[in-house]
């Protein structure tokens, strides 16, 4: 008897093929998904070789400390914190009285040393004149001079010949007063002829001192016509150093110019300060950190405010080490702000020398043996191709996080 529950040969047939149709076509489909994926996965990875990513980036931009040039006393304020200025844009107003006055000053002085200068300048050619004057005063005199002397010698030979003759002659005086003597006494010759004698004699005793006086006076004369002739001569010297005169003259001159521009110079330097108690937006930017206010008193070089300028900003991407290695100068990137959901176009301008560590304040250092490998990051600079067009608003701020994509294929 046959039992109930075995179904018929030939239907078993049909269900079985019926079963192993829809196993096969899952099997291919499961297969072609793997396949899918897998070549949607190359296809991601090959993808990604075209281009290197981080997430450890961010804007950066100058951060321009604006102080006082000069010392002064705050007179007005025009900005307030996080204010937007404009490049030239008035910031702070000093107290310009001082600074006024030193202007005044300067151009005073300015004025006395070109008054000193112009006297100078004349005083060169009125010196070249009276030296070349005196010179030739001097040589004259130096020539006279020498005649008198030679003149003197001559007045003096004669006087010593006259002294000599009246010697000769109160000798002879003498002589002859002498022998009438006794014959007077004899009453051999006359008391008239005696008388004549005694008064020869003291004519020619007269006339000898008088010869000898004039031979003194001869001699005091050379004295003083070679006293003379010294003093002439030393003014022949003096006139003789004309050209050092002229030298000398020439370079107070030039020293009464040089005091020109030296007071020309404190001038401008006086009219620097003045300026400088304005003090005016070195960039466009935003006010920041504002320290100043109305009334007090600043120093030369003291902060007043940071400026953050938005005109010339970039990207500091940190790569790791191994993104490097086909990364350089030149390839383009992608850089997606965060704040503002945009893409904006940049370009790779510089890679760092060194690792972001070795550059820290605190350089790693291992001195306990033990090391873990760790990749490091190189600072990477990425400069805004379009920044003046992509964001004309200065939406983008320093410090905002960004992820810059570059592409290295």
């Amino acid at each position: 008897m046959a039992d109930p529950t075995t179904p018929p040969e030939p239907n078993e047939s049909v269900s079985e093929t019926e079963i192993e149709a829809p196993r096969s076509r899952r099997r291919g489909i499961l297969v072609a998904a793997v396949v899918a994926v897998v070549l949607i996965g190359l296809g991601v990875w090959w993808h990604s070789t075209y281009s290197e990513d981080t997430d450890d980036a961010q804007v950066n931009g100058h951060l321009i400390q604006v102080s006082s040039r000069i010392a002064g006393h705050v007179a007005k304020v025009y900005v307030d914190e996080n204010q937007l200025v404009k490049a030239g844009d008035p910031i702070v107003d000093l107290d310009p009285s001082d600074y006024q006055v030193a202007v005044e000053n300067a151009e005073a002085a300015l004025a006395s040393a070109k008054a000193n200068a112009a006297a100078a300048r004349v005083n060169v050619p009125i010196i070249t004149i009276n030296t070349g004057s005196n010179l030739r005063s001097a040589d004259a005199d130096v020539t006279g001079a020498r005649a008198t002397v030679a003149q003197a010698e001559e007045q003096l030979d004669a006087a010593k010949a006259r002294v000599e003759q009246a010697e000769a002659n109160n000798v002879k005086a003498q002589s002859d007063l002498e022998r009438y003597k006794p014959l007077v006494e004899k009453d051999v010759i006359s008391k008239q002829q005696f008388d004549a004698a005694v008064a020869a004699a003291a004519s020619s005793k007269a006339a000898l001192a008088d010869s000898r006086a004039s031979e003194q006076a001869a001699e005091d004369a050379i004295r003083v016509a070679r006293e003379r002739e010294t003093q002439a001569q030393a003014m022949q010297k003096y006139a003789q150093t004309a050209p050092q005169q002229i030298a000398a003259q020439d370079a107070k001159a030039k020293q009464a110019e040089a005091q020109v521009e030296q007071a020309q110079a404190q001038l401008d330097q006086a009219k620097l300060n003045l300026g400088y108690t304005k003090i005016v937006a070195p960039a466009d930017g935003i006010v920041t950190r504002k320290s100043v206010e109305i009334d007090q008193n600043v120093s030369s070089g003291q902060n007043l405010m940071t400026l953050v300028s938005l005109q010339d900003l970039w990207i500091t991407a940190n790569f790791k080490e191994t993104q490097l290695r086909r990364m350089q100068a030149g390839q383009a990137v992608v850089v997606h702000i965060d704040s503002t959901g945009k893409d904006y176009s940049g370009r790779i301008t510089q890679i760092g020398g060194a690792t972001g560590s070795v550059l820290s304040l605190f350089p790693p250092e291992n001195a306990t043996g033990n090391y873990v490998k760790v990749v490091q990051r190189v600072p990477v600079r990425v400069d805004f191709t379009n920044l003046a067009k992509e964001d004309p608003n200065h939406q983008l701020r320093p410090g905002l996080s960004v992820e810059p994509k570059v592409r290295v294929k």
